[in-house]
């Protein structure tokens, strides 16, 4: 496949007019807008991609559900219902999120994943579903100080014996790990288990001392900066402070208007740079109608792209990455940050930026061709193009 006369997302978070060319699943070659294309081969498809962004597939590393779906349905029918749902919106490669619930369920919910990631493996090509390329298990290891929308009952401490169990019965999809760096055994844990998975800080009520011991023991993320955790104080900056001074260390965003206020996202944007994480921490009401749901087994009502639990506390989002990706751009973000946060930066954090966030020769061939006008989604291609109209 030739793509031609777009402007490309680069590695260097540009874009410049480039033709990418690909060869079934994987990127082969880009070519300079002055250099001589190579011939199509006979029924090669040549998309004219004039007036477009070329930018790479999106990926969620933090989002629970959508469709009426939620990760932790525990069922293959959930799964693909969320894989479906993300690829229809542009989202090519997903890493969704468990709650804090009992340890059995959660031995369901990453065995459930290893089959889908199993059975998706044995496809040629996939043009269904978006690549499942990691869980992030959010919790049980938080704060009950700072819960937020997660179950108290089933909250407990760091625990080595249950990560290295998670990880195996995942097949090693468990990618990143929520937890509070204050409670007990979360430093050792850290530290074990450093190398083979992401430690994000979250639900927490730790100073700047003890979030900043937990990163120089190894955790490299915080999850939805801001909430659930304690302000950036000026005598205490807290995570945020702690995550400022950790070079390496990525910060996820919820981007969805309600969450963070425009003010406080173009300053996270200045602070943290290319490390800034675009994510939707999406529940099952993400693209369904204003009602009543439910997440990690507690009701939610939805009424005007708003979840909120009985209490008023606020429950994820009902805003798919794509939209979060562009109301970023409408509060002032560059294009180029917003894209590169919603791609590369994400892929980076969980270590699949081998294969996937940017549009490389050698990587897959994920792309999103947006209009340069309204940056609306006009194609999108994960080796060829998928199916069209868009969700």
């Amino acid at each position: 496949m030739i793509i031609k006369n777009g402007l490309v997302f680069t590695e260097e978070n540009k874009f410049l007019p480039l033709s990418v060319v690909t060869e079934g699943e994987k990127i082969t070659s880009l070519v300079s807008g002055d250099d001589v294309l190579p011939a199509p081969k006979e029924d090669e498809l040549v998309i004219d991609a004039a007036g477009c962004y070329v930018i790479p597939g999106l990926t969620d590393i933090h989002f629970h559900g959508c469709d009426g779906y939620d990760f932790c349905d525990n069922s293959m029918e959930s799964v693909k219902g969320i894989a479906a749902f993300s690829l229809k919106n542009g989202v090519t490669s997903i890493c969704p999120a468990t709650m804090t619930m009992p340890p059995e369920t959660l031995d369901g919910i990453c065995k459930t994943a290893a089959d889908f990631s199993s059975e998706q493996s044995q496809k040629e090509t996939d043009r269904e579903f978006a690549d499942l390329v990691g869980i992030h298990m959010e919790g049980p290891f938080i704060s009950r100080e700072k819960k937020g929308a997660q179950n108290e009952a089933h909250i407990l401490s760091p625990n080595g014996g249950l990560v290295e169990h998670w990880m195996d019965l995942s097949q090693g999809l468990v990618k990143l790990i929520s937890l509070a760096p204050e409670l007990p055994n979360a430093l050792p844990c850290i530290e074990k288990f450093k190398d083979k998975v992401a430690f994000s800080i979250a639900h927490t009520e730790a100073n700047y001392d003890a979030a900043k011991a937990s990163m120089d023991a190894g955790a490299n993320h915080v999850t939805h900066l801001y909430n659930a955790m304690p302000p950036f104080h000026h005598r205490d900056s807290g995570v945020i402070g702690a995550a400022f001074d950790t070079p390496g260390c990525y910060v996820e965003l919820i981007c969805d208007g309600l969450h963070i206020s425009p003010p406080v996202v173009r300053a996270t944007f200045c602070l943290f740079e290319n490390r800034v994480i675009l994510i939707s921490d999406s529940m099952r009401a993400a693209g369904k109608p204003d009602g009543t749901y439910t997440l990690g087994g507690q009701e939610v009502t939805v009424v005007k792209n708003k979840a909120t639990l009985s209490d008023g506390t606020i429950a994820g989002s009902v805003t798919p990455l794509f939209q979060c990706m562009k109301t970023a751009v409408s509060m002032g973000i560059p294009r180029e940050s917003a894209v590169a946060a919603a791609t590369i930066n994400p892929c980076r954090s969980i270590g699949i930026d081998d294969l996937y966030g940017s549009i490389t020769p050698g990587k897959k061939a994920h792309f999103l061709l947006l209009d340069k006008e309204t940056l609306e989604i006009k194609r999108i291609i994960k080796g060829q193009p998928v199916n069209f109209p868009l969700a």
